[in-house]
């Protein structure tokens, strides 16, 4: 291909993912995969210029573009040589015109970024969200060490016991420490969420919102494979992905209980009041992963943030009454806006009386209300707030 033709390439998929935005639908980087399975003449130099300039493009523009060629348009602004590529040739794009106006830069739509500044996340801080994220390991201790484990790359040790940084790129599955289970991939704010909990050998554990299972993993790792760790969640299809995670990690006490959404206490009442650990991984508005996946802040509204933050709080009711007298109710987030957070946590101490926050003892993080914030800025980690409320 042309480098004309790459950006006609991305012009095209960057159409889709607009319209997937728009219309709730599949994530961009389902969205490369499949225009690569359908476009089989584009080699593998193409495949990386392709979705360089796709992602390039989606981190380049704030509100949702008006279209794929507008966002290109915002990247080739100030790149002449882009610009140059705006050729006409075959199979290229067309050549621009005067009329045409590039996309809208900066970070969000104007609604979202406001409600970040009101959470602090501003200037520097916030323009952290949108650059790449680092690839992080972490080293299951059910199988391995820090020490021990043999990786075929250099690693950076990190803050977390178990946590490494490895190139980014690098082919994680497809090495032998990786398919013996001696290593995940999971990002360093994620695992010092699950060191928030404090899980121990013996305990009865419940993962409120497991999804497929990477801070389950975790857990079990802490409780050296001893005890009862329950890994919960409404969603079928992703937590079907934890049973062949959990047999490569050798954590067989791993018990998946599939829940009916709107009653999960059904499947739940055998351990009402007999938790002595519940972790509320809440569904949340995910911007403290833009690094990741950027077009995320596109697809989240005002009337969708709402109904998140309805289910964060119901889903603290229900993990409370999963506890025994003295358990502990870790509540985390991978946002950074305190109305998911610090916000969140502090409404349910102030409805439940007797209830108490216990900052956790953490490697990394900043105090933020009655928990802890972790931000890309600040900690080199996704954007996390984590608390843990003791119950009476």
């Amino acid at each position: 291909m042309t480098p004309a033709a790459r950006i006609q390439s991305a012009i095209e998929i960057l159409d889709s993912v607009i319209a997937a935005a728009n219309g709730q639908g599949a994530p961009a980087d389902r969205l490369l995969s499949e225009w690569f399975r359908t476009h089989r003449f584009a080699g593998s130099s193409d495949k990386r210029a392709i979705r360089e300039h796709v992602y390039t493009a989606i981190r380049a523009c704030g509100p949702v573009p008006a279209s794929g060629r507008a966002a290109m348009l915002r990247v080739a602004e100030g790149d002449a040589e882009m610009r140059a590529l705006f050729d006409g040739s075959p199979h290229g794009a067309a050549p621009i015109a005067d009329y045409e106006t590039p996309a809208v830069g900066g970070l969000a739509p104007r609604w979202l970024e406001e409600r970040l500044a009101g959470s602090d996340i501003a200037g520097g801080e916030a323009m952290a969200l949108l650059e790449r994220a680092p690839l992080d390991l972490r080293v299951n201790r059910l199988k391995a060490t820090r020490d021990t484990v043999e990786l075929p790359v250099q690693f950076e040790p990190l803050a977390a016991p178990d946590a490494v940084r490895v190139p980014s790129g690098s082919s994680v599955e497809q090495w032998p420490a990786y398919l013996a289970g001696e290593v995940e991939v999971q990002d360093l704010g994620s695992q010092i969420a699950c060191i928030a909990v404090g899980a121990a050998p013996g305990e009865v554990v419940i993962d409120l919102c497991a999804g497929a299972g990477g801070k389950t993993l975790a857990l079990a790792a802490q409780m050296a494979g001893k005890g009862t760790l329950i890994a919960a969640d409404t969603d079928r299809g992703r937590l079907s992905r934890l049973p062949p995670r959990v047999g490569r990690a050798g954590a067989r006490m791993i018990e998946p209980v599939l829940l009916n959404p709107g009653n999960e206490m059904a499947a739940l009442d055998v351990w009402q009041g007999k938790a002595d650990r519940v972790l509320v991984d809440a569904p949340c508005s995910g911007t403290g992963t833009w690094r990741r996946n950027p077009e995320g802040r596109w697809r989240l509204s005002q009337h969708e943030l709402t109904k998140l933050t309805i289910l964060q709080a119901r889903l603290l009711t229900i993990a409370a009454g999963l506890l025994r007298p003295g358990g502990t109710l870790t509540y985390v987030t991978c946002s950074l806006l305190d109305e998911e957070g610090a916000g969140q946590v502090q409404r349910f101490l102030d409805t439940h009386p007797g209830w108490r926050a216990q900052p956790p003892v953490l490697p990394l993080g900043d105090p933020r209300g009655p928990g802890i914030r972790l931000s890309p800025a600040r900690h080199g980690t996704d954007g996390f707030f984590i608390a843990c409320i003791v119950s009476p």
